[in-house]
């Protein structure tokens, strides 16, 4: 990973200049002209080193990177910003370790050794999926994706909400359809799945008996829910799950009474107003929270931050090295009470929470509301029916987890290069199409040690390599940010890289054939790069893609046969 290689030169220059208690950061330009990676490391030293001119430690530094020419040129650019140029000569040799490396190209190691938990998706057993479980599933789905191609050891979890006051309004729903109406209830869930629900309750329970007991009937109808409305959607969007863990199952196991002992024994609970309250000096709230509720009708129940709390230190207590909780908006409120009981229960820097935000479902402009099968909403699986897996996929992972959404109907829709999606697919599939026809023709690059990989010098050919290169480093930035997002930004990037390379050269030339051969290889080392990104977003990478390869035309226009 050439970045790594840039910071391992940069700390060593470093080191033997007196600064070696400095870790120094290289990021990608954004302007060429600048080189191709830059480090503003002399900003960081000069506030320190007072006595010592900006100018001056910009200039002892290059003059010991410069030694290292055949891996990159380095230069002072504005700022003191420490200028990259990687060398041609190590680009190409880049194309035989993708091409040779395979499906394993892009994997690092940040994760070996240490076990990672995502817990996602996670939505209460009342009804089908909606948009934003689907977000925030696919996002968690392909973070998990990445967290293993780089090392971890993953495990994917979903958090089964199925107690509470859900659960009971989700009985007088049932009861309401039923015919057994709850008086002066305007909170019922609403749609034709609630009537299925009921009818497969009616098979199960004598409702006549149980009529008045909400709460027992919500229940049952919680796992009617889970197994006939979630559980077959996330089969069909290929989210698999390690583990399911029930709240209920951790008020049986008494995991919930465990760790309000623990809070007492810590000395983190306060007892006033009739309820047992959180008391945390490491609060991030300005108030306090509640743990056990007052007595109703001679109980005293406990919250849901009672029970995630029991549900963290369950997390905790398998040995996880790190875990990832995403969560919807509508949990951002809960966000800084579970930090302040993770600090005190010293779990604060092993848990991180990712907020997804909201989806907007439009077309034309306008937002698209209602579903017949809901009532209210339109479900994730109607979504996936309407516009196919992939490029549901694709959309709601494209955009950053902290941002709204507004999801395009008529772009998903699109069968077409206008299509995210399918542009990247086609690309992947162009590859394939121009490597089959190379063979066709009499050509044979499984050898690389015999191509000549100098011959690539066109501009195209080198900004091609240069955005494949970057694979392993997009990579690593997703595991340390969460950043999903970034693999199919990425993703995109080298679909460009790769098409305007193909409008731009002659791939196929029988007349000169060594740099065909070298033009080749840079295509297989494409189609492994964008292979291996597919496949850790979950999205299928097709081989042909006739009707656009219609439109578009695979043969290369500018072959010499």
């Amino acid at each position: 990973m050439i970045r790594k290689i840039l910071k391992d030169y940069l700390s060593q220059a470093l080191e033997s200049e007196g600064f070696g208690y400095v870790k120094p950061e290289v990021l990608p330009t954004v302007n060429p002209r600048f080189g191709d990676y830059y480090s503003a490391v002399v900003l960081k030293l000069a506030k320190g080193a007072r006595k010592q001119r900006p100018e001056k430690i910009a200039k002892s530094l290059v003059a010991k990177l410069a030694k290292n020419e055949e891996l990159f040129r380095v230069k002072i650019g504005p700022n003191n910003f420490i200028n990259f140029s990687i060398s041609a000569k190590f680009l190409r040799s880049s194309i035989r370790k993708i091409v040779e490396d395979g499906e394993k190209f892009g994997r690092v190691e940040i994760g070996r050794g240490r076990r990672a938990q995502v817990e996602f998706v996670s939505a209460n057993p009342t009804g089908p999926l909606t948009l934003g479980n689907g977000r925030g599933g696919f996002t968690g789905d392909a973070l998990a994706n990445c967290l293993k191609a780089a090392g971890y050891q993953v495990e994917r979890e979903y958090y089964i909400n199925d107690t509470g006051s859900q659960i009971k309004n989700l009985g007088f729903s049932v009861l309401d359809v039923l015919g057994v109406k709850a008086a002066d209830r305007g909170d019922l869930y609403r749609g034709e799945y609630i009537v299925e629900i009921a009818r497969e309750l009616e098979k199960e329970i004598d409702i006549e008996r149980n009529k008045e007991r909400p709460y027992e009937v919500g229940e049952a109808a919680a796992k009617i829910a889970f197994v006939k409305l979630i559980k077959p959607v996330l089969a069909k969007i290929k989210i698999n799950f390690d583990n399911f863990v029930s709240e209920r199952q951790l008020h049986e196991a008494g995991e919930v009474a465990a760790a309000l002992e623990l809070l007492k024994k810590k000395n983190l609970t306060e007892e006033r107003e009739g309820a047992t309250w959180f008391k945390s000096k490491a609060s991030l709230e300005d108030k306090d929270r509640v743990l056990v509720r007052s007595e109703i009708d001679g109980e005293r129940a406990p919250t849901y931050f009672l029970a995630d709390i029991a549900y963290h230190l369950n997390k905790f207590n398998r040995g996880f090295d790190k875990v990832i909780d995403i969560w919807g908006a509508d949990h951002a409120g809960y966000v800084p009470r579970m930090r302040s009981a993770a600090k005190e229960l010293g779990f604060d820097e092993k848990l991180d929470i990712i907020i997804v935000q909201l989806v907007r479902l439009v077309e034309g402009g306008k937002e698209v509301r209602m579903s017949k099968r809901t009532g209210t909403f339109i479900t994730l699986e109607e979504l996936v029916d309407e516009v196919g897996l992939d490029v549901a996929r694709f959309f709601f992972i494209s955009h950053a987890a902290g941002s709204h959404m507004d999801f395009d109907l008529q772009v998903a829709r699109e069968q077409s290069l206008k299509n995210p999606v399918y542009y990247v697919q086609y690309a992947h599939a162009r590859a394939g199409s121009i490597l089959k026809m190379a063979q066709k023709n009499g050509f044979n690059f499984g050898n690389l040690s015999r191509v000549d990989l100098s011959l690539l010098n066109q501009p195209s050919e080198i900004a091609l390599i240069k955005s494949l290169i970057k694979f392993p480093e997009v990579l690593e930035d997703i595991c340390q940010t969460y950043a999903a997002h970034l693999l199919p930004t990425y993703t995109r990037e080298v679909s460009d890289a790769f098409h305007k390379f193909y409008e731009q050269v002659r791939v196929i030339d029988l007349e000169d054939k060594e740099t065909s051969l070298a033009r080749l290889a840079l295509v297989a080392a494409t189609r492994v790069v964008l292979r291996n990104s597919l496949q850790l977003l979950g999205i299928s990478h097709p081989e042909k893609m006739e009707k656009i390869e219609e439109a578009n035309g695979t043969n290369n226009r500018k072959s010499r046969k």
